[in-house]
């Protein structure tokens, strides 16, 4: 069992408890949970994997359904507990969109793009099943506001580029670059910061 396949399932499982904690604040019924789960899992790896014509994993491999699957129904039976947990859907929101940074990077890479484009496949990797659960749940997706998302993934894509051009060992590249995602992310909403606005401070309001 490679490294990149157990990240790509750790980051399924953050995923799909994302996607239920997002149903269940939109009283959605089970059917609908279970697909907000999905999508938020999968959106985005599909999304890269149609865009570089590979296999889409979760059809040839069906651990990341059962993945899916068991995630959802650990968050439907303790979403009391998760709920009480602070923040904890942006927990496992920037979890996901750290370790699919990576997934995406390295997919890029054995496909031999260019840098920039494998950067940019592990920032879609990342932020597309939210953009998806988001656009489902009637919700301006996250990475189309003014909050630090999408940024994050870049800059961790940017870290594994500038580590793998030192030969840092795989395991540190991994752990370091979506340190770098979450580290920005928290920072981000923990000082408010936030990207430059076009609008005026009486336009956001209207």
């Amino acid at each position: 069992m490679s490294l990149f396949f157990v990240i790509d399932i750790l980051g399924t499982i953050a995923f799909s408890i994302s996607g239920v904690l997002t149903a269940f604040n939109k009283k959605m019924d089970p059917f609908g949970i279970f697909i907000i789960a999905f999508v938020t899992a999968v959106g985005g790896g599909t999304l890269r994997d149609v865009l570089i014509d590979a296999p889409i994993s979760w059809m040839r491999d069906l651990t990341f359904i059962y993945v899916i699957v068991i995630a959802a129904i650990f968050a439907i039976v303790f979403r009391k507990r998760l709920k009480h947990l602070r923040k904890s859907l942006f927990l496992f929101d920037t979890v996901g969109i750290a370790l699919y940074t990576v997934v995406g990077v390295e997919k890029g890479i054995e496909a031999e793009f260019p840098v920039l484009i494998c950067i940019a496949l592990g920032t879609i990797s990342a932020c597309f099943g939210g953009v998806i659960r988001d656009i489902l749940c009637n919700e301006i997706p996250v990475i189309f506001r003014k909050e630090i998302y999408a940024t994050a993934c870049i800059m961790g894509g940017v870290t594994y580029f500038i580590l793998l051009k030192f030969n840092v060992p795989t395991d540190w590249i991994v752990i370091l670059s979506g340190s770098v995602v979450i580290s920005i992310r928290l920072l981000a909403v923990v000082f408010h910061l936030r990207l430059p606005s076009f609008y005026s401070s009486e336009e956001l309001e209207n």
